[in-house]
């Protein structure tokens, strides 16, 4: 097999792109201090940001002031839903473009956190381009704040989101992607990255059909251990024949998040379940956290690439694995793909204090 061909991945044309880019300001007491009020503050830090966003053709732009966790999604509707600790944010780059500020009354945030989601075409194409303009916004709008030397932290996450079992139900037609690191993808852009963290990996999203339901757990029953150990245990052969050292199958009803261990520790909230994983090391490492009384809607397996998947060409070579073993899976479990969805999104995201 040519060496170009092993290094890229065929993705169906109807795999979707996303890109967002999360400003994190550690917001100060001294920084209230120049405000009548949380809410004069937020109105006012608003005002100057959708300003600046106008002047560099960024179009959906959000400040938030709630200390909840960003979640960014395709969909080719517009929403925005709030939980408790989430703010989950579904578009269309293609079409929708937003400017809101999302605040509580009386409630003091400990960050104020400014998101830019990329929009138009060819995402990941127009990537650095997307990043350079964010930091020329960060540029004109931090001397602008009453209080200098706040701390910023900068979070650029990448998307591709496809069906694995596309091309059984109909979808012949697929692009070739070499999947190269954000770094390497922004120098050729002439754009240089402060030093940085970086973290790839691959998420997949597994519905619990009426049919898994039916073939691993006997009829009235309330013990669902057995459909979560077959998934499991297919999951560890599929894996383990692919040299993929980095797992996590989740099926606990909350929303798995991965994270650097080096620079991140796990933790568990009520929704969120951060997971962390070193790309150094090459130590097999697999978590699998379930309940056996407790069925959940959907599975989320998450596989995360090593330093040493990362090669000059991209992380092409590193996906061909991960769909090959994902592939295996869905045999083994008899899925049927006219009537299944296997999710993958391919995440990339990097982060950098400014």
């Amino acid at each position: 097999m040519p060496i170009s061909t092993q290094h890229k991945v065929y993705l169906p044309a109807t795999a979707k792109s996303n890109q967002y880019i999360l400003a994190e300001i550690k917001a100060t007491p001294e920084l209230y201090q120049h405000f009548s009020s949380e809410k004069a503050c937020y109105q006012q830090l608003s005002q100057q940001l959708f300003a600046l966003a106008d002047s560099l053709n960024l179009h959906n732009v959000h400040l938030i002031a709630t200390d909840k966790l960003p979640v960014v999604r395709f969909h080719t509707e517009a929403h925005v839903f709030q939980t408790a600790e989430q703010i989950i944010f579904f578009y269309n780059p293609a079409y929708h473009e937003a400017q809101n500020l999302f605040s509580q009354s009386g409630y003091q945030a400990r960050k104020i956190r400014l998101l830019f989601l990329a929009t138009g075409n060819d995402i990941r194409a127009n990537a650095a381009d997307f990043h350079q303009r964010v930091l020329q916004l960060l540029q004109q709008f931090l001397p602008q704040l009453p209080e200098q030397g706040l701390k910023v932290k900068i979070r650029d996450h990448q998307h591709l989101s496809y069906d694995l079992l596309a091309k059984q139900k109909g979808t012949k037609e697929s692009y070739g992607y070499k999947l190269r690191a954000i770094a390497g993808r922004y120098a050729t852009r002439q754009l240089k990255l402060p030093e940085h963290s970086a973290l790839t990996y691959v998420h997949i999203t597994l519905p619990l059909s009426r049919a898994l339901k039916q073939e691993y757990v006997a009829n009235d029953s309330q013990d669902y251990s057995p459909l979560y150990q077959q998934l499991e245990q297919q999951l560890k052969v599929a894996i383990q024949a692919k040299d993929l050292n980095r797992v996590a199958i989740i099926a606990n009803g909350l929303t798995p998040l991965v994270r650097n261990s080096k620079f991140d520790k796990p933790e568990t909230t009520s929704e969120l379940q951060l997971l962390g994983f070193d790309p150094t090391n090459n130590a097999p490492q697999f978590i699998s956290d379930w309940q056996g009384d407790n069925l959940v809607e959907a599975v989320h397996i998450l596989i995360v690439a090593g330093n040493d998947d990362m090669t000059e060409t991209g992380y092409g070579r590193f996906m061909n694995q991960v769909e090959a073993g994902l592939r295996s899976f869905a045999d083994k479990l008899a899925l049927n793909p006219e009537k299944q969805d296997l999710t993958i999104r391919f995440h990339q995201h990097i982060s950098y204090n400014d």
